[in-house]
């Protein structure tokens, strides 16, 4: 390791330390390119202001707030900090409850607003929508739902949240709404500005360009009023911006007056990745990486498979075999657990795992899109943390593993329903022994269930709660529903988070298990939001429009293999995001993960032609490009 390497990107880390000088802050934006190195820049900041401020933070009972994008994330940076008090480390869902916690008759007429909203924007549909139909008949049970959650708030006196859990229970509030709230809350209340910016003189937030476009705009504001107190201090890369609900153009919207360190040199990547991945960038932000002096040459190879390729998993293996020849690494033979592989689209790794008719429904839904990736929107959790650990502790027969699940949140097993039940106790355990039985019957059954019939026999027993974005399907179809009028449901309410699980809940439950599996990154191909700020020594990354739908993104517009469309040109001329964009910033993510050597492979409906557009592009020299017929 070269000290001069190490120590090359050292006058970044010392303009922010001269930022977080509580006495005369000054806040940041810090570019911080993939295998830069920015959380250790991050830790040993603090550990610096801990070390030359500590005293005055501890005689004041302030803190240093740190906000991090993933619990993993959080427990990373408390460790490295060995849990130092001064430092509050967190999420961002739990770092806005601990602001807004307690201000229940601001909550109490938000969520009433919130619902009224929503209500109305039901009825509209309904009034548009066909009266005899599956959907009209799940929208009229949800505005049931809404007017019955309306109705109670005023018994609510207060109000809680969890940010690690689902929160179904009547006086609980969803990731969503705490978010929403909190921005609503910073920009309306100039008292919790003061409170924030008092609590933590210090406020830095890792992975910025993620953080929640509505929040990130608050604390923007917040900032700005605070200027001469606060520093809010921003990690991250533009670049890597894989959420939806991110905010575009994070680093035009940073004020003049901020610092703006750079970290140039990439410490993971071998030199021919970093070249690869400067140029995958240079028509975004023109920024470039240094490799360190003692990196890899590393070696990068180009397939272009045809699009028709019926046995793509045999033809990924024959690659792999290739990459085997070309690098001398054995490691990367076929069927090697060595091999990272990663799909640049969701809707790829959906279809080829089988889970595509569950997931694309609610992936098409906008409002809950980074939710569902991340396995926390509202209705998730039932399946995923509930409904799939029993159904997999009674297919084991572990029946302690059953009751715990069922004891920590079954209403069946409420502690005051069974304080209530008296002598009746052991009466209320066979009805649970009996719902887990059918249950596991059901799912078991030769005729596999749909995820609504699952729902259906929950909601039923009484096994679960249900949560309220479910309520509306757990009741049986309206009789003589017609299937054509729901056919011809109109394509904006199937684009709604209803309409959404109204279609994803009649894929068969054993796709859900699937779903879990990938979004919690241990299925065969990872998740891109799932590998970022993780490196492997050889990853594949498959590239394909005509398994992704061409939804969202288009490799064949990035690669040059294909025009852009109108609406492409329209928004890039308006400054707005576009399908090339998008698809840049997934391909920069997933290559800049190779530690020594990279294959991206191709599926094009004309491998030759998508050959030479690649040459033209510069991405790839020639020698580095290998057609498979």
């Amino acid at each position: 390791m070269s000290a001069i390497d190490d120590a090359f990107d050292a006058e970044a880390d010392e303009a922010i330390l001269a930022c977080l000088d509580i006495e005369k802050p000054r806040s940041f934006f810090l570019y911080a390119g993939a295998g830069s190195g920015k959380t250790r820049s991050l830790v040993e900041a603090i550990r610096a202001v801990c070390r030359d401020q500590g005293r005055r933070l501890s005689l004041t009972g302030q803190k240093i707030g740190v906000i991090t994008y993933t619990n993993a994330a959080c427990d990373e940076i408390k460790q490295r900090l060995e849990f130092d008090p001064r430092v509050e480390v967190s999420t961002i869902h739990a770092f806005a409850w601990s602001l807004i916690a307690g201000y229940d008759s601001d909550i109490r007429r938000w969520v009433a607003t919130r619902l009224l909203q929503d209500i109305v924007e039901l009825e509209e549909a309904q009034a548009k929508g066909r009266a005899n139909s599956k959907a009209a008949s799940d929208r009229a049970r949800s505005i049931e739902s809404k007017r019955r959650r309306h109705a109670n708030l005023p018994g609510i006196t207060r109000f809680v949240y969890s940010p690690t859990s689902d929160n179904r229970t009547r006086d609980s509030l969803s990731h969503a709404e705490v978010i929403a709230m909190t921005a609503d809350f910073l920009s309306a209340k100039p008292g919790l500005r003061r409170l924030l910016a008092t609590r933590f003189p210090i406020l830095l937030i890792d992975e910025s360009q993620d953080t929640s476009r509505r929040l990130m705009e608050a604390l923007l504001d917040v900032e700005a009023g605070y200027r001469d107190a606060f520093c809010l201090g921003l990690f991250g890369d533009t670049m890597q911006r894989i959420y939806a609900d991110g905010k575009e153009h994070l680093a035009e919207a940073i004020p003049a007056e901020w610092a703006k360190p750079r970290k140039r040199m990439n410490h993971r990547c071998p030199t021919r990745v970093i070249s690869l991945i400067n140029q995958i960038r240079r028509d975004e932000d023109g920024e470039e990486q240094t490799p360190r002096s003692d990196a890899e040459p590393g070696i990068v190879r180009l397939f272009v498979v045809p699009q028709a390729t019926v046995d793509k998993t045999a033809a990924e293996a024959a690659i792999a075999t290739r990459m085997a020849e070309i690098t001398g690494d054995r490691s990367w033979a076929a069927g090697s657990d060595a091999i990272k592989t990663l799909a640049l689209e969701h809707l790829m790794s959906a279809r080829r795992f089988e889970f595509e008719q569950f997931f694309e429904p609610l992936y098409a839904v906008e409002r809950i899109r980074t939710s569902f990736l991340q396995g926390s929107g509202a209705g998730i959790g039932l399946f995923t943390r509930e409904i799939l650990p029993l159904v997999a502790a009674l297919r084991e027969g572990d029946r302690f593993a059953a009751a715990a699940i069922a004891r920590r949140t079954s209403p069946l097993l409420d502690r005051k329903a069974l304080e209530a039940a008296g002598e009746k106790q052991i009466e209320i355990l066979g009805n649970v022994r009996a719902a887990c039985e059918g249950l596991l019957a059901l799912v078991d059954a030769k005729d596999a269930p749909t995820a609504r019939t699952v729902l259906r026999y929950v909601a039923e027993t009484n096994l679960f709660t249900i949560p309220d974005v479910l309520a509306p399907f757990t009741a049986a179809d309206v009789t003589g529903a017609d299937s054509d009028a729901e056919e011809d449901e109109d394509e904006a309410d199937q684009k709604s988070e209803l309409g959404g699980w109204r279609l994803a809940l009649e894929a068969p439950f054993e796709q859900i298990a699937k779903y879990d599996r990938y979004v919690r990154g241990v299925s065969q191909f990872d998740t891109h939001q799932g590998v970022k700020g993780l490196e492997f020594p050889r990853v594949m990354v498959v590239v394909s429009d005509d398994e992704a739908r061409g939804f969202m993104f288009s490799y064949d517009k990035l690669f040059g293999a294909k025009e852009k469309s109108k609406t492409d040109l329209d928004n890039e001329a308006a400054g707005k995001e576009t399908t090339v964009d998008r698809t840049r910033r997934l391909f920069y993510v997933t290559c800049s993960r190779a530690e020594r050597s990279l294959a991206v492979v191709y599926y094009a409906a004309q491998p030759t032609m998508a050959r030479d557009a690649m040459i033209r592009q510069a991405l790839f020299d020639a020698e580095e490009i290998e057609l498979i017929a």
